[in-house]
């Protein structure tokens, strides 16, 4: 299955902080892996380190194809309350194409299993949200068959984080497994996220790959396996800035 997957839409570039590679190196790699897209999605600015409100708005100045990879410009948005308000506003994640939010501890304390769901429904519930990233965290437990639940009716990914089973996240392997069984069930769409901080492991979807195997996860619910098939959802969110990307695609130069 991991040569079906042909997009990454959780990369990080130096711009982090504590990431390590440019633009072009993502670039560069996701090339040589045979991916077709990937997403720059950046810490949102109330990350320690991350990047400011201009460089997240600046990314228009980045080609839309880098050695013959799609870019799309977004972010990961910080979730900040447990009301689900986001470190960035609404104007200006409308100027993205895809948006992440996710909990991060250095941003908010973990909360009671409710503050925490209520904290990801919430940020769902914001239109410009495109995926909760990495929610089988242990650190934040959650009700899983609600986040799951909301995140269809609100027409949102989950994340399965494959950097979530290295050392970023320890002990997410049983939550993404119940909560890819969730998604299974009930018909969500799924999407894997590298969530790399080095050029190196854009694509790798090593772990998270095998989980959805394992569960027999439909090809059909996991986003990863068409470009159409994320161009189209982030159109069904209304994103207006990806009418560049749709233009190339029907004159077949991507």
């Amino acid at each position: 299955m991991m040569k079906e997957f042909i997009l990454d839409v959780h990369c990080h570039t130096i711009a982090s902080g504590h990431a390590y590679s440019t633009v072009h190196d993502i670039a560069r790699e996701a090339a040589k892996k045979g991916i077709k897209l990937f997403a720059l999605t950046d810490h949102g600015p109330e990350m320690p380190g991350a990047p400011h409100l201009y460089h997240i708005k600046n990314q228009r100045v980045i080609p839309r194809i880098i050695d013959g990879v799609i870019v799309l410009r977004g972010v990961e948005a910080n979730i900040m309350d447990y009301d689900g308000e986001l470190d960035m506003r609404d104007s200006d994640l409308k100027e993205l194409d895809i948006v992440i939010a996710s909990l991060h501890h250095i941003c908010i304390d973990p909360g009671t299993r409710d503050e925490n769901t209520n904290a990801i429904i919430k940020a769902m519930e914001n239109r410009n949200v495109d995926i909760v990233g990495h929610i089988g965290n242990p650190m934040f437990p959650i009700d899983e068959e609600k986040v799951v639940k909301a995140a269809k009716k609100n027409n949102v990914l989950i994340e399965i984080n494959n950097s979530s089973f290295g050392p970023s996240r320890k002990g997410s392997k049983e939550n993404c497994s119940l909560i890819a069984s969730l998604a299974r069930d009930n018909g969500n769409m799924v999407v894997l996220g590298s969530d790399c901080h080095i050029a190196f492991d854009v694509g790798n979807f090593e772990y998270a790959g095998k989980l959805l195997h394992d569960i027999g996860m439909q090809k059909e619910q996991i986003i990863n396996t068409s470009v159409d098939r994320l161009i189209d959802f982030l159109e069904s969110k209304g994103k207006t800035t990806i009418e560049d990307i749709k233009e190339l695609r029907k004159k077949s130069f991507i």
